[in-house]
């Protein structure tokens, strides 16, 4: 299994993604993820002007560092209280994958105040089909993610295993599966090896983060309370041969979480050059974890 991880590992730092994707690679990373929510908050990248300008630096810098887009993140929205603009942004998403070849990209479920679960699946599954329809023009994967537990009065949130399979069996259509995040998981008491075997062969990539199964915190693993074999004896069991992808954001703290000093803040953000070598240890760390089971590929 190769390891990968997610271009907003580096999106506190105002880089390129052209530049993120150079950080990535000298930290060891092959494989990429690239998040489109990074574009859709700056308004830049895909949503720029100059979007296809854009998409062609992408493909240069990937080729030129030897480095492969794998799999892609869609902006996260409310698609259940659209007026068709945010499905508009997310075709867009659709368009860029197939012409930077990444052959999968998760688009998250939505959820609304107000609507009950029959509901929320219905709409749902009427705001993927138009995406599945231009998904089909490049042969690529849309992926549905298992969101974080959250109780909230009056709303239904698709958060586990039997619901994500639900998804996907009511939208049925070929080229429609699941992205399964280990740490959202890890608030749920199934055990991850359970929750996998169930959604079998739809499972096409993952997000591998880890938290104290309270707040989605996205750790890194070992940090929180994540199982890591439960997790590798399932994807072994359903013959998982996708990548070991990391989302991890929260090796350093926001700076606008942070404490301020009026005084001085020339501390308020992790230098970048710490932020390269925590880079470096989460592509040893997935090295260490896919190697204690024989899994680990360049």
């Amino acid at each position: 299994m190769k390891t990968a991880t997610t271009t907003g590992d580096y999106s506190a730092y105002g880089l390129t993604q052209a530049e993120t994707l150079e950080h990535i690679r000298r930290a060891g990373f092959r494989y990429a993820d690239y998040n489109f929510g990074i574009d859709y908050r700056r308004r830049d990248g895909i949503y720029s002007e100059n979007a296809e300008a854009h998409i062609e630096n992408i493909n240069i810098t990937a080729e030129k560092l030897g480095i492969k887009l794998v799999q892609a993140h869609a902006p996260m929205g409310r698609p259940l209280e659209d007026d068709g603009m945010f499905l508009g942004e997310t075709l867009r998403c659709i368009e860029a994958c197939g012409k930077l070849g990444i052959p999968n990209v998760v688009v998250h479920s939505g959820y609304s105040m107000g609507i009950g679960r029959e509901e929320t699946f219905e709409r749902n599954r009427r705001f993927f089909l138009p995406l599945l329809e231009c998904a089909e023009k490049y042969g690529l994967n849309i992926l549905v993610e298992n969101f974080n537990k959250m109780a909230v009065p009056g709303m239904y949130w698709i958060d586990n295993a039997p619901d994500l399979l639900e998804m996907i069996e009511r939208v049925d259509h070929p080229l429609f599966h699941a992205v399964w995040d280990v740490g959202h998981a890890n608030m749920q008491e199934t055990p991850q090896d359970e929750a996998l075997r169930l959604l079998g062969g739809h499972v096409r990539a993952l997000h591998i983060q880890d938290n104290m199964g309270n707040a989605d915190s996205h750790l890194a693993p070992f940090l929180g309370t994540l199982n890591l074999d439960s997790v590798i004896n399932g994807l072994m069991d359903i013959g998982y041969r996708g990548y070991f992808t990391f989302e991890v954001g929260a090796f350093f703290t926001s700076p606008d979480k942070r404490r301020k000093c009026e005084r001085d803040a020339r501390l308020l953000q992790a230098p970048l050059a710490l932020r390269d070598s925590f880079e470096h240890y989460l592509y040893e760390l997935g090295k260490c974890v896919l190697s204690a089971y024989g899994l680990f590929e360049e």
